[in-house]
């Protein structure tokens, strides 16, 4: 697919011209500020290809997360001879603990 340099002041001046290379020509436009590239102009084909894209490769990324997090998850629970760990008793604990500091500090210890 072409791909065309073009100056940002030339797009000010012919940004119509190159929409419609862009969505009826199929040309790619960088666009160029001091001569280093800034920014392209790209058809609305291209664009939803890359979104597409994006998001496959979020969900094969949050994919790979819940995998790992799994694996963890029973190599903690092996450990633990098959046992579950008590969420709700360690939440326990730990506000009675929180609550003890507190006493402690109100009392001025």
């Amino acid at each position: 697919m072409p791909e065309v340099y073009v100056s940002i002041g030339r797009v000010k001046r012919d940004i119509s011209e190159l929409v419609n290379r862009v969505a009826y020509g199929g040309e790619r436009i960088v666009l160029t500020s001091r001569g280093k590239p800034k920014a392209a102009l790209i058809s609305i084909e291209d664009y939803e290809r890359l979104r597409h894209s994006q998001a496959e490769k979020q969900a094969a990324r949050w994919q790979a997360w819940v995998a790992q997090a799994d694996a963890l998850a029973a190599e903690i629970q092996a450990r633990r001879g098959g046992a579950l760990v008590d969420v709700d008793a360690l939440l326990r604990q730990e506000r009675e603990e929180l609550e003890g500091r507190s006493d402690w500090v109100a009392s001025g210890r």
